[in-house]
């Protein structure tokens, strides 16, 4: 039987079945940002309504559907410029999009949970109560207090992208204001959106009946349509319903291949150095030597196709290709894998995390899954060595050598982290939105 080489993220070895020592606490009540249900109602509506993107045409759910575990079921979208859902998703002749999204699509999962307090592939938000806002973002100074927490504050991101939902520059009244650096204030794209959403009565009486300071005359803010999204996701997709959330509780034990699959996780196979704790994460940067897929990540002057990911935050070259590491919540639901997107199963994501450098050297891009963009130079930094090997020198873990047996043992335990009821989500795909547009199904 073929050996492979499955990447430990530490070097620790236990020897027989994991024990209940090794495993993290169960998920609590205590864990969860208390959520206000009439809140997260109307957050509800505001995750599926068009109406927060500068042409009306994209909303939160286009690139964090139930039916693709709360992402979008593709590698690098088609954000601005598509047309359709998940790996259908399109060009929109009339108006093509002018690259793909960066970054792969991040799972929803337990966002609530009091510590998630980095948000992002590269964690570019960061909780910092020495801050006004409470928050450290691109938006430095500028940023606006008024955001609950930083799953709230994460939501201004996709709105000011111009490939996500802001539109290309000088389309919309949105995208024009982001693009000539009005942002907060009176005039600036989060007033521009909040004022197109206070415009319409059904929403504005759900305000005025959520928060006092709408009722008592303050006008909607940015922070107010946020703060409502957060309190949905945090209702609609916390997962703590799984097969494994049964064994920490002590109600049932693991069987067959995902009870061999849980010992190599918590013992040799070394993965809970990193996925440790009860959502399986720690919530730092790691350096896994991923390929790099898609148009990366860079200010639009520059040519470069690199992600250096965490050093990009941090300008640190110490964090060079270093991401933060995903809960592994509901993972058999969320393919594909990796900051890019560029491993299409769990299997194969996990058989990178075998010996990293050998597999980025190996990597077959085929199995990327690509919605078709004409001229886009997806493949740029594979076909580069400096680059490639840029990746491979700084790759943080060693190998531990596994069996073909055990990495159908590993998968065969992460399918027990799902949770169908989150999966399905509490309040489900809305019949209709207050602004009357095209909810996504």
């Amino acid at each position: 039987m073929r050996n492979f080489a499955v990447a430990a993220c530490a070097l620790l070895v236990w020897t027989g079945a994991a024990e209940a020592a090794d495993l993290p606490p169960p998920v609590t009540d205590a864990m969860y940002v208390p959520v206000d249900e009439a809140e997260a109602r109307l957050g509800w509506q505001l995750f599926w309504d068009p109406i927060l993107s500068g042409n009306r045409n994209i909303s939160c759910a286009t690139c964090h559907h139930p039916r693709f575990g709360t992402g979008d079921g593709v590698s690098l979208a088609l954000g601005e410029g598509g047309i359709g859902l998940g790996p259908d998703r399109r060009v929109d002749p009339d108006n093509r999009p002018e690259q793909r999204i960066p970054r792969n699509a991040p799972a929803l999962f337990n966002l609530g949970a009091r510590e998630f307090t980095v948000m992002f592939h590269d964690g570019r938000i960061e909780a910092d109560p020495a801050r006004r806002s409470g928050l450290r973002t691109p938006l430095e100074d500028e940023m606006v207090a008024g955001f609950d927490n930083i799953l709230s504050a994460q939501t201004m991101f996709p709105v000011l992208s111009q490939d996500e939902m802001a539109g290309h520059y000088g389309e919309n009244d949105i995208s024009t204001a982001v693009r000539q650096g009005l942002i907060t204030g009176e005039g600036g794209a989060w007033d521009l959106i909040s004022q197109r959403v206070a415009a319409i009565d059904e929403y504005r009486v759900q305000f005025e009946a959520v928060y006092p300071h709408i009722a008592g005359g303050a006008p909607v803010r940015f922070t107010d349509i946020s703060n409502a999204i957060a309190a949905f996701i945090a209702f609609e997709w916390r997962s703590d319903g799984s097969a494994f959330d049964a064994v920490l509780r002590g109600e049932a034990e693991l069987a067959g291949e995902a009870a061999r699959g849980m010992e190599l996780f918590y013992g040799e196979a070394g993965c809970a150095k990193c996925h440790q704790g009860p959502f399986l994460t720690d919530h730092d940067f790691h350096a896994m030597g991923q390929p790099q897929i898609g148009p990366g990540k860079g200010a639009r002057f520059e040519t470069h196709r690199r992600d250096v990911g965490r050093m990009r935050v941090t300008g640190d070259p110490a964090d060079a290709y270093r991401f933060r590491t995903p809960s592994l919540r509901n993972v058999a639901l969320t393919a594909p894998y990796g900051h890019a997107g560029a491993f299409a199963t769990l299997d194969a994501f996990v058989r990178h995390h075998v010996d990293p450098r050998a597999e980025l050297a190996a990597y077959d891009a085929a199995q990327a899954v690509l919605p078709t963009l004409e001229g886009a130079d997806d493949l740029a930094v594979l076909g580069d060595a400096g680059e490639v090997s840029a990746i491979a020198d700084v790759v943080e873990i060693a190998p531990v050598a596994l069996e073909d047996r055990d990495v159908a043992a590993l998968v065969a335990f992460l399918k027990t982290l799902t949770d169908e009821a989150a999966a399905r989500g509490r309040f489900g795909i809305p019949d209709a939105v207050p602004s009357g547009l095209k909810v996504e199904r």
